[in-house]
Protein backbone atom coordinates (compact mmCIF):
# COMPACT_ATOMS: atom_id res chain seq x y z
CA UNK A 1 0.00 0.00 0.00
CA UNK A 2 1.44 3.49 -1.11
CA UNK A 3 0.44 5.42 1.73
CA UNK A 4 2.35 8.38 1.03
CA UNK A 5 1.67 11.48 -1.70
CA UNK A 6 4.44 11.59 -4.16
CA UNK A 7 7.58 13.35 -2.37
CA UNK A 8 5.42 14.07 0.43
CA UNK A 9 7.82 14.26 3.72
CA UNK A 10 5.06 12.49 5.77
CA UNK A 11 7.15 9.89 7.67
CA UNK A 12 6.75 11.37 11.17
CA UNK A 13 3.02 11.94 11.17
CA UNK A 14 2.69 8.00 9.86
CA UNK A 15 5.19 6.92 12.51
CA UNK A 16 2.18 8.99 15.25
CA UNK A 17 -0.44 7.20 13.97
CA UNK A 18 1.31 3.63 13.75
CA UNK A 19 2.58 4.51 17.52
CA UNK A 20 -1.85 5.23 18.29
CA UNK A 21 -3.02 2.74 16.42
CA UNK A 22 -0.80 -0.38 17.91
CA UNK A 23 -1.80 1.47 21.49
CA UNK A 24 -5.79 1.36 20.75
CA UNK A 25 -4.97 -2.63 18.82
CA UNK A 26 -3.10 -3.94 22.27
CA UNK A 27 -6.28 -2.59 24.25
CA UNK A 28 -8.80 -4.29 22.39
CA UNK A 29 -6.90 -7.35 22.48
CA UNK A 30 -6.93 -6.99 26.10
CA UNK A 31 -9.99 -6.32 27.03
CA UNK A 32 -12.43 -5.34 23.85
CA UNK A 33 -14.85 -7.89 23.62
CA UNK A 34 -16.03 -7.08 20.13
CA UNK A 35 -12.67 -7.10 18.81
CA UNK A 36 -10.87 -9.21 20.78
CA UNK A 37 -13.25 -11.96 18.52
CA UNK A 38 -12.66 -9.90 15.56
CA UNK A 39 -8.55 -9.82 15.59
CA UNK A 40 -8.70 -13.78 16.64
CA UNK A 41 -11.25 -14.80 13.70
CA UNK A 42 -8.14 -12.60 11.63
CA UNK A 43 -5.54 -14.48 13.28
CA UNK A 44 -4.36 -11.03 14.53
CA UNK A 45 -2.56 -11.49 17.91
CA UNK A 46 -0.64 -8.69 18.62
CA UNK A 47 -0.53 -5.03 17.58
CA UNK A 48 1.11 -4.81 13.79
CA UNK A 49 4.66 -3.54 13.03
CA UNK A 50 3.35 -1.14 10.30
CA UNK A 51 0.56 0.52 8.61
CA UNK A 52 0.64 -1.54 5.69
CA UNK A 53 0.82 -4.92 7.93
CA UNK A 54 -3.00 -2.96 9.63
CA UNK A 55 -3.98 -2.55 6.16
CA UNK A 56 -3.30 -6.08 5.26
CA UNK A 57 -4.31 -7.99 8.21
CA UNK A 58 -7.06 -6.11 10.61
CA UNK A 59 -10.32 -6.64 8.88
CA UNK A 60 -12.94 -4.02 8.43
CA UNK A 61 -15.54 -2.99 10.35
CA UNK A 62 -19.55 -2.31 9.18
CA UNK A 63 -21.88 -0.46 10.49
CA UNK A 64 -24.00 -4.03 9.88
CA UNK A 65 -21.28 -5.24 12.39
CA UNK A 66 -21.76 -2.74 15.04
CA UNK A 67 -25.71 -2.65 15.00
CA UNK A 68 -25.72 -6.88 15.51
CA UNK A 69 -23.53 -7.00 18.02
CA UNK A 70 -25.79 -4.36 19.75
CA UNK A 71 -28.94 -5.99 19.05
CA UNK A 72 -27.34 -9.04 20.52
CA UNK A 73 -26.16 -7.48 23.58
CA UNK A 74 -28.20 -4.15 24.17
CA UNK A 75 -27.82 -1.45 24.98
CA UNK A 76 -24.37 -0.77 24.41
CA UNK A 77 -23.29 -3.89 22.59
CA UNK A 78 -19.65 -5.13 23.52
CA UNK A 79 -16.96 -2.53 21.58
CA UNK A 80 -16.13 -1.26 24.98
CA UNK A 81 -12.43 -1.33 25.82
CA UNK A 82 -12.90 -0.09 29.68
CA UNK A 83 -15.23 -0.82 32.90
CA UNK A 84 -18.16 0.25 32.56
CA UNK A 85 -18.36 2.84 35.54
CA UNK A 86 -15.13 4.72 33.54
CA UNK A 87 -17.76 6.25 30.50
CA UNK A 88 -19.67 9.51 31.27
CA UNK A 89 -21.14 10.75 27.98
CA UNK A 90 -23.91 8.88 26.36
CA UNK A 91 -24.62 9.83 22.50
CA UNK A 92 -26.33 8.11 19.54
CA UNK A 93 -26.90 8.33 15.80
CA UNK A 94 -29.68 10.41 14.09
CA UNK A 95 -31.56 7.16 12.87
CA UNK A 96 -31.39 9.04 9.09
CA UNK A 97 -29.95 4.98 8.13
CA UNK A 98 -31.76 2.59 10.35
CA UNK A 99 -32.39 2.80 14.26
CA UNK A 100 -30.31 5.30 16.32
CA UNK A 101 -27.15 3.32 17.78
CA UNK A 102 -25.82 4.33 21.12
CA UNK A 103 -22.73 5.33 21.40
CA UNK A 104 -19.95 5.96 25.14
CA UNK A 105 -17.28 7.85 26.28
CA UNK A 106 -14.79 8.47 28.66
CA UNK A 107 -14.29 12.32 29.49
CA UNK A 108 -11.04 11.62 27.29
CA UNK A 109 -12.73 9.73 24.63
CA UNK A 110 -14.61 13.19 24.59
CA UNK A 111 -11.81 15.92 24.99
CA UNK A 112 -10.26 14.49 21.77
CA UNK A 113 -13.29 15.27 19.91
CA UNK A 114 -13.17 18.47 21.21
CA UNK A 115 -9.73 18.85 19.80
CA UNK A 116 -10.62 18.13 16.68
CA UNK A 117 -13.91 20.75 16.96
CA UNK A 118 -11.07 23.64 17.67
CA UNK A 119 -9.15 22.56 15.17
CA UNK A 120 -12.56 23.12 12.79
CA UNK A 121 -13.15 26.30 14.27
CA UNK A 122 -9.57 27.75 13.57
CA UNK A 123 -10.09 26.59 10.25
CA UNK A 124 -12.91 28.98 9.59
CA UNK A 125 -11.14 31.50 11.13
CA UNK A 126 -13.12 31.95 14.89
CA UNK A 127 -11.39 33.85 17.23
CA UNK A 128 -11.88 33.68 20.73
CA UNK A 129 -11.47 37.22 21.38
CA UNK A 130 -13.96 38.04 19.01
CA UNK A 131 -16.47 35.51 18.15
CA UNK A 132 -19.70 34.74 19.56
CA UNK A 133 -20.97 31.60 18.25
CA UNK A 134 -25.12 30.60 17.80
CA UNK A 135 -26.12 26.55 17.57
CA UNK A 136 -29.50 26.62 15.78
CA UNK A 137 -29.96 22.86 16.76
CA UNK A 138 -32.25 21.07 19.00
CA UNK A 139 -30.54 19.70 21.67
CA UNK A 140 -31.06 16.14 21.45
CA UNK A 141 -28.45 13.04 21.82
CA UNK A 142 -26.74 13.42 18.44
CA UNK A 143 -23.38 14.10 18.93
CA UNK A 144 -22.21 16.93 16.79
CA UNK A 145 -24.46 19.57 18.49
CA UNK A 146 -22.27 18.74 21.97
CA UNK A 147 -19.33 18.33 20.79
CA UNK A 148 -19.13 21.66 18.93
CA UNK A 149 -20.85 23.57 21.46
CA UNK A 150 -18.17 22.66 23.99
CA UNK A 151 -15.51 22.93 21.97
CA UNK A 152 -16.68 26.55 21.33
CA UNK A 153 -16.87 27.08 24.74
CA UNK A 154 -13.89 25.44 26.23
CA UNK A 155 -11.65 27.67 23.47
CA UNK A 156 -13.22 30.17 25.23
CA UNK A 157 -16.01 31.66 22.88
CA UNK A 158 -19.62 33.34 24.14
CA UNK A 159 -21.39 30.52 22.86
CA UNK A 160 -25.68 30.39 22.79
CA UNK A 161 -27.76 27.10 22.61
CA UNK A 162 -30.39 28.36 19.86
CA UNK A 163 -32.44 24.71 20.91
CA UNK A 164 -36.27 25.16 21.28
CA UNK A 165 -36.70 28.12 19.54
CA UNK A 166 -38.68 29.60 16.23
CA UNK A 167 -36.75 30.63 13.20
CA UNK A 168 -37.58 34.00 14.34
CA UNK A 169 -36.80 33.75 17.55
CA UNK A 170 -33.23 32.57 16.64
CA UNK A 171 -32.89 35.28 14.01
CA UNK A 172 -33.88 37.92 17.14
CA UNK A 173 -31.61 36.29 19.84
CA UNK A 174 -28.61 36.38 17.22
CA UNK A 175 -29.18 39.66 16.12
CA UNK A 176 -29.29 40.80 20.13
CA UNK A 177 -26.98 39.08 21.26
CA UNK A 178 -24.38 39.97 17.96
CA UNK A 179 -23.77 36.79 17.33
CA UNK A 180 -20.83 36.63 14.99
CA UNK A 181 -20.98 32.59 13.56
CA UNK A 182 -23.63 30.27 13.01
CA UNK A 183 -23.86 26.27 13.09
CA UNK A 184 -26.04 24.50 11.30
CA UNK A 185 -27.03 21.83 8.81
CA UNK A 186 -26.93 23.59 5.10
CA UNK A 187 -30.65 22.96 5.31
CA UNK A 188 -31.39 24.96 7.73
CA UNK A 189 -29.20 27.72 6.86
CA UNK A 190 -31.02 27.83 3.82
CA UNK A 191 -34.64 28.17 5.57
CA UNK A 192 -33.51 30.33 7.77
CA UNK A 193 -31.82 32.28 5.76
CA UNK A 194 -34.80 32.45 3.55
CA UNK A 195 -36.42 34.41 6.67
CA UNK A 196 -34.26 37.21 6.15
CA UNK A 197 -35.02 39.94 3.59
CA UNK A 198 -33.24 43.97 2.90
CA UNK A 199 -34.90 45.71 5.95
CA UNK A 200 -35.87 43.24 8.72
CA UNK A 201 -32.65 42.37 11.42
CA UNK A 202 -31.30 45.06 10.56
CA UNK A 203 -27.57 44.84 12.83
CA UNK A 204 -28.11 40.82 12.51
CA UNK A 205 -23.90 40.34 11.84
CA UNK A 206 -23.49 36.74 11.10
CA UNK A 207 -20.44 36.36 8.84
CA UNK A 208 -19.04 32.78 9.37
CA UNK A 209 -21.64 30.04 9.00
CA UNK A 210 -20.19 26.34 9.84
CA UNK A 211 -22.53 23.35 8.49
CA UNK A 212 -22.07 20.04 8.64
CA UNK A 213 -24.67 16.67 8.79
CA UNK A 214 -24.90 16.73 4.96
CA UNK A 215 -23.26 17.10 1.98
CA UNK A 216 -24.46 20.31 1.03
CA UNK A 217 -22.02 22.26 2.73
CA UNK A 218 -19.47 21.09 -0.20
CA UNK A 219 -21.92 22.08 -3.13
CA UNK A 220 -20.79 25.38 -4.66
CA UNK A 221 -23.99 26.46 -5.71
CA UNK A 222 -25.39 25.89 -2.11
CA UNK A 223 -22.80 27.28 -0.43
CA UNK A 224 -23.45 30.63 -2.77
CA UNK A 225 -26.87 30.34 -2.03
CA UNK A 226 -26.54 30.39 1.92
CA UNK A 227 -24.01 33.08 1.45
CA UNK A 228 -26.95 35.44 -0.39
CA UNK A 229 -29.43 34.50 1.76
CA UNK A 230 -26.94 35.50 4.87
CA UNK A 231 -25.94 38.74 3.56
CA UNK A 232 -22.36 37.56 2.12
CA UNK A 233 -20.92 35.41 5.30
CA UNK A 234 -18.64 32.81 4.33
CA UNK A 235 -19.73 29.64 4.25
CA UNK A 236 -17.58 26.99 5.88
CA UNK A 237 -18.32 22.53 5.80
CA UNK A 238 -17.40 19.98 8.11
CA UNK A 239 -17.83 16.03 8.11
CA UNK A 240 -18.19 13.66 10.76
CA UNK A 241 -20.37 11.00 12.35
CA UNK A 242 -21.28 9.95 15.90
CA UNK A 243 -19.15 6.70 15.28
CA UNK A 244 -16.11 8.40 14.44
CA UNK A 245 -16.39 11.93 15.78
CA UNK A 246 -15.46 15.23 13.94
CA UNK A 247 -13.09 14.48 11.02
CA UNK A 248 -12.62 16.89 8.49
CA UNK A 249 -11.77 20.58 9.06
CA UNK A 250 -12.59 22.97 5.49
CA UNK A 251 -9.79 23.85 3.19
CA UNK A 252 -11.01 25.58 0.10
CA UNK A 253 -13.63 23.27 -1.82
CA UNK A 254 -12.55 20.38 0.12
CA UNK A 255 -12.33 18.44 3.72
CA UNK A 256 -9.06 18.14 4.87
CA UNK A 257 -8.60 14.99 7.37
CA UNK A 258 -7.12 15.68 10.91
CA UNK A 259 -4.94 12.65 10.68
CA UNK A 260 -3.88 13.41 13.86
CA UNK A 261 -7.05 11.99 14.70
CA UNK A 262 -7.94 9.11 12.61
CA UNK A 263 -6.20 7.00 9.81
CA UNK A 264 -7.99 7.48 6.79
CA UNK A 265 -7.71 5.03 3.74
CA UNK A 266 -9.82 5.72 0.24
CA UNK A 267 -10.79 2.16 -1.11
CA UNK A 268 -11.46 1.32 -4.80
CA UNK A 269 -15.44 0.21 -5.18
CA UNK A 270 -14.31 -2.69 -7.01
CA UNK A 271 -10.71 -4.01 -6.28
CA UNK A 272 -10.33 -2.66 -2.39
CA UNK A 273 -7.90 -0.96 -2.94
CA UNK A 274 -6.44 1.82 -2.54
CA UNK A 275 -6.95 4.53 -4.72
CA UNK A 276 -4.57 7.04 -6.65
CA UNK A 277 -4.33 10.97 -6.01
CA UNK A 278 -7.60 12.05 -8.01
CA UNK A 279 -9.43 8.85 -8.16
CA UNK A 280 -12.54 8.23 -6.03
CA UNK A 281 -13.50 6.03 -3.23
CA UNK A 282 -14.96 4.60 -0.17
CA UNK A 283 -13.60 6.28 2.68
CA UNK A 284 -12.41 4.09 5.53
CA UNK A 285 -11.66 5.16 9.21
CA UNK A 286 -9.49 4.52 11.71
CA UNK A 287 -10.22 6.48 15.61
CA UNK A 288 -6.68 7.43 16.49
CA UNK A 289 -7.90 9.07 19.85
CA UNK A 290 -11.43 8.12 20.86
CA UNK A 291 -10.01 4.87 22.15
CA UNK A 292 -13.03 4.22 24.67
CA UNK A 293 -15.50 2.78 21.76
CA UNK A 294 -12.65 2.47 18.98
CA UNK A 295 -13.52 1.55 15.38
CA UNK A 296 -10.60 0.24 13.21
CA UNK A 297 -10.99 0.40 9.60
CA UNK A 298 -14.66 1.78 9.83
CA UNK A 299 -16.63 1.68 6.18
CA UNK A 300 -18.32 5.20 6.57
CA UNK A 301 -20.10 4.71 2.91
CA UNK A 302 -19.28 7.74 2.01
CA UNK A 303 -18.13 8.32 -1.56
CA UNK A 304 -15.03 10.63 -1.91
CA UNK A 305 -12.01 12.15 -3.80
CA UNK A 306 -8.42 11.67 -2.99
CA UNK A 307 -5.94 14.95 -2.84
CA UNK A 308 -3.14 16.52 -1.33
CA UNK A 309 -2.55 20.25 -0.05
CA UNK A 310 -0.03 21.63 2.39
CA UNK A 311 -1.71 22.90 5.88
CA UNK A 312 0.51 25.47 7.81
CA UNK A 313 0.05 23.29 10.59
CA UNK A 314 0.01 20.15 9.79
CA UNK A 315 2.04 19.82 6.33
CA UNK A 316 0.77 17.76 3.61
CA UNK A 317 -2.78 16.73 4.63
CA UNK A 318 -5.22 14.61 3.05
CA UNK A 319 -7.73 16.30 1.43
CA UNK A 320 -11.53 14.96 0.28
CA UNK A 321 -11.81 17.22 -3.10
CA UNK A 322 -15.61 18.11 -3.27
CA UNK A 323 -15.83 16.76 0.30
CA UNK A 324 -18.26 13.68 0.19
CA UNK A 325 -19.78 13.19 -3.46
CA UNK A 326 -22.31 10.77 -2.34
CA UNK A 327 -23.14 7.82 -0.20
CA UNK A 328 -22.37 5.04 -1.70
CA UNK A 329 -25.95 3.43 -1.14
CA UNK A 330 -27.64 6.26 -1.95
CA UNK A 331 -26.41 5.96 -5.41
CA UNK A 332 -29.48 5.32 -8.13
CA UNK A 333 -28.67 3.94 -11.99
CA UNK A 334 -31.35 5.46 -14.11
CA UNK A 335 -31.09 4.43 -17.91
CA UNK A 336 -27.27 2.99 -17.25
CA UNK A 337 -26.59 6.49 -15.55
CA UNK A 338 -24.81 6.71 -12.15
CA UNK A 339 -26.73 9.42 -10.29
CA UNK A 340 -26.29 10.71 -6.61
CA UNK A 341 -28.32 13.39 -4.68
CA UNK A 342 -25.68 15.96 -3.69
CA UNK A 343 -25.47 16.10 -8.26
CA UNK A 344 -29.07 16.91 -8.27
CA UNK A 345 -28.64 19.42 -5.45
CA UNK A 346 -25.87 21.20 -6.79
CA UNK A 347 -28.14 21.94 -10.19
CA UNK A 348 -31.25 22.60 -8.12
CA UNK A 349 -29.29 25.45 -5.91
CA UNK A 350 -27.70 27.56 -8.81
CA UNK A 351 -31.21 28.86 -9.44
CA UNK A 352 -32.27 31.69 -6.99
CA UNK A 353 -35.67 31.37 -7.50
CA UNK A 354 -36.21 27.35 -6.01
CA UNK A 355 -36.88 26.82 -2.57
CA UNK A 356 -37.19 23.14 -0.97
CA UNK A 357 -37.39 20.30 -3.41
CA UNK A 358 -37.86 16.77 -3.35
CA UNK A 359 -36.95 13.79 -6.14
CA UNK A 360 -39.09 11.26 -6.65
CA UNK A 361 -38.10 8.00 -7.70
CA UNK A 362 -40.11 5.09 -9.03
CA UNK A 363 -39.89 1.79 -10.63
CA UNK A 364 -41.39 1.41 -14.10
CA UNK A 365 -41.10 -1.91 -15.54
CA UNK A 366 -38.00 -2.82 -13.07
CA UNK A 367 -36.18 0.48 -13.90
CA UNK A 368 -35.92 3.42 -12.10
CA UNK A 369 -37.44 6.54 -13.15
CA UNK A 370 -37.23 10.13 -11.31
CA UNK A 371 -39.12 13.46 -11.17
CA UNK A 372 -38.15 16.53 -9.52
CA UNK A 373 -40.45 18.63 -7.51
CA UNK A 374 -39.45 21.82 -6.99
CA UNK A 375 -40.88 24.87 -5.20
CA UNK A 376 -40.42 28.32 -7.45
CA UNK A 377 -41.24 31.72 -6.85
CA UNK A 378 -43.26 33.56 -9.77
CA UNK A 379 -40.33 34.12 -11.65
CA UNK A 380 -38.99 30.54 -11.49
CA UNK A 381 -38.43 28.13 -15.29
CA UNK A 382 -38.54 24.41 -14.43
CA UNK A 383 -38.12 23.80 -17.80
CA UNK A 384 -34.61 25.68 -18.01
CA UNK A 385 -33.90 23.43 -14.67
CA UNK A 386 -35.12 20.38 -16.75
CA UNK A 387 -33.18 21.29 -19.67
CA UNK A 388 -29.84 21.57 -16.85
CA UNK A 389 -30.81 18.07 -15.12
CA UNK A 390 -30.30 16.77 -18.62
CA UNK A 391 -27.55 18.46 -19.65
CA UNK A 392 -25.75 16.89 -16.70
CA UNK A 393 -27.27 13.29 -16.90
CA UNK A 394 -28.02 13.09 -20.51
CA UNK A 395 -31.80 11.97 -19.21
CA UNK A 396 -35.21 13.76 -19.44
CA UNK A 397 -35.89 14.06 -15.90
CA UNK A 398 -39.71 16.01 -15.79
CA UNK A 399 -39.24 19.17 -12.99
CA UNK A 400 -42.53 19.92 -11.57
CA UNK A 401 -43.20 23.27 -10.03
CA UNK A 402 -44.96 23.95 -7.26
CA UNK A 403 -45.26 27.32 -4.80
CA UNK A 404 -42.91 28.16 -2.25
CA UNK A 405 -44.25 27.07 1.11
CA UNK A 406 -45.15 23.47 -0.14
CA UNK A 407 -42.64 20.83 0.55
CA UNK A 408 -41.70 20.04 3.69
CA UNK A 409 -38.57 21.76 5.63
CA UNK A 410 -36.07 20.42 7.98
CA UNK A 411 -33.97 21.92 10.63
CA UNK A 412 -31.50 18.82 11.02
CA UNK A 413 -31.13 16.55 8.22
CA UNK A 414 -33.24 16.41 5.19
CA UNK A 415 -35.13 13.67 3.23
CA UNK A 416 -35.67 14.76 -0.37
CA UNK A 417 -35.48 11.57 -1.98
CA UNK A 418 -38.60 9.72 -1.74
CA UNK A 419 -39.27 6.29 -3.21
CA UNK A 420 -42.20 5.47 -4.35
CA UNK A 421 -43.74 1.93 -6.02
Amino acid sequence: MNTTAPDDPRAVLREVQLGKIRRIVRAALDSNAFYQTKLSEASVIAPPRSLAEFVEKVPTTSKAELVTDRESQPPYGSNLTYLPETYTRFCQTSGSRGEPLPWLDTNESWASMLDCWETVFRAAGVTPSYDRVFFAFSFGPFLGFWTAYEAAARMGCLTYPGGGMSGAARLACMETNAATVLCCTPTYALRLGSELTADNYPDLNVQRIIVAGEPGGSIPATRARISELWRGAEVFDHHGMTEVGPVSFPERDALAVIETHYFAEILDLDSGKEVEIGETGELLLTTLERDGCPLLRYRTGDLVKKEYFEHPEFGITLSLKGGILGRIDDMVIVRGVNIYPAAIESIIRAFAEAGEYQVRQASKNEMAELEVVVELDPKGDAEQIARELRSAFGLRIPVIAVPLGTLPSFEFKSDRWIVTE
